[in-house]
């Protein structure tokens, strides 16, 4: 068959470790023997990163910027011995972190359902795509001990110089004047773009949309972010409506004892330490890491797709000394499947949209068959499933995803 032609570039942001090995084998035998394409390259591998002092994890926020659909691989966001292990100047920062700064993106997580690997909540019937707004709040807080009587107070000091304003957050006095305290922010651009990327997302998904919080607790903090989404939600009305979908706030206990007899298809909108714990929690209530996309999306509409999971360490140890490994690759496929089809959509292209579904119906094809990886086995309902290495499963879905052309 005559390659497909992609009529605009792919920003493509190399990794690090199994996922790079896995990575290349992708392209080799997914994606370049069927498409004409252009991708952007960019290494983000830890010791280009050093090399660049960092530059290129920018420049590759900056393409994505300028071509709107991006596709990374997991990279290593060094520690101390990172930094012994590859010689580095210094521990560079995250590179996703990075990359969402500049970005002003939200990162949406999503599972890859499976009729042979059921999810552990019997009414999920759909994937729930949980978007976590992941700036300040108790992430960025400043916190105190406090070993004697006092008063704690929180205080704003305009900087036009008028009067401060100060409210008295608890007196500790009494015979046991110890405890701790702790006080956290937050911006409305921030909590806007949010909101914005969220409702972006869900429009173009064709999924409803929910927000949770607790303003009847927290009647500034928590109540900030519902009158935002709200009037978001009432400016984007008509594209609301047009996708066929609903938005809905819910107080964060109402929403979690929903969720549990809800079936899903929904993308879930969580304050920043809600989303870190329920990301988790329907991670791990869909099967695995190893079996859930990821999607930066900014306000704008642009998107970078990648793995949910890390560089998987151990496996590359192994893949050195020359072992077999069983990794598992679906959402590194996901990941490119994702930019290809939303290169697709966004170009208009059906045939480079059609040609991604392909591959994700490959991958799927391949598992509820009875091949997989060897994490999925203790998963499966299939009866006697045939776990294969890393390669033969890679294989086994480019031969399906041929065949299928």
């Amino acid at each position: 068959m005559s390659k497909i032609r992609v009529r605009r570039p792919i920003v493509e942001m190399d990794g690090d470790e199994m996922t790079r090995v896995i990575w290349a084998r992708i392209k080799d035998q997914l994606i370049l023997p069927y498409l004409d394409i252009d991708l952007e390259y960019y290494d983000l591998s830890v010791t280009h990163r050093d090399e660049t002092d960092d530059k290129v994890t920018v420049d590759s926020a900056r393409a994505t910027l300028e071509h709107g659909v991006a596709v990374k691989c997991a990279t290593i966001t060094p520690n101390d011995d990172r930094v012994r292990e590859f010689g580095l100047k210094k521990q560079w920062p995250s590179p996703n972190g990075t990359i969402r700064a500049l970005m002003d993106g939200t990162v949406f997580r999503k599972p890859i359902t499976l009729r042979n690997i059921p999810a552990a909540v019997k009414s999920w019937k759909k994937p729930i795509t949980i978007a976590r707004h992941a700036f300040g709040d108790i992430y960025r807080d400043q916190e105190m001990v406090i070993d004697r009587p006092g008063t704690v107070e929180l205080t704003f000091r305009p900087a036009d110089g008028s009067v401060p304003v100060s409210q008295v957050v608890n007196e500790f006095k009494g015979s046991s004047p110890t405890g701790i305290s702790m006080a956290m922010f937050n911006t409305d651009s921030s909590i806007r773009s949010f909101a914005k990327s969220c409702f972006t997302y869900a429009i173009a998904e064709q999924c409803d949309i929910w927000f949770n919080a607790k303003d009847t607790i927290s009647k500034k903090y928590h109540a900030r972010f519902r009158d935002i989404f709200a009037e978001e939600a009432a400016s984007r009305a008509s594209e609301i409506s047009g996708a066929g979908i609903t938005y809905s706030y819910y107080l964060i206990d109402d929403a979690v004892a929903q969720v549990m007899k809800h079936e899903g298809g929904h993308l879930w909108a969580c304050m920043n330490y809600d989303g870190d714990v329920l990301s988790d929690m329907v991670a791990a209530g869909f099967g695995s890491l190893g079996l859930m996309t990821s999607v930066l999306v900014n306000p704008d509409g642009k998107y970078e797709y990648e793995a949910a999971h890390g560089t998987v360490t151990r496996h590359f140890r192994r893949h050195q000394r020359g072992e077999e490994t069983s990794t598992n690759s679906v959402a590194s496929i996901f990941a490119w499947s994702g930019a290809v089809g939303r290169r697709g959509q966004l170009d208009g292209s059906a045939d480079v949209v059609a040609f991604a579904q392909a591959i994700e119906n490959a991958v799927i094809e391949t598992i509820e068959s009875g091949t997989m990886t060897k994490d999925l086995l203790a998963l499966t309902t299939t009866d006697h499933p045939h776990g294969v290495d890393t390669w033969a499963f890679m294989d086994a879905v480019a031969s399906r995803l041929k065949v299928s052309l």
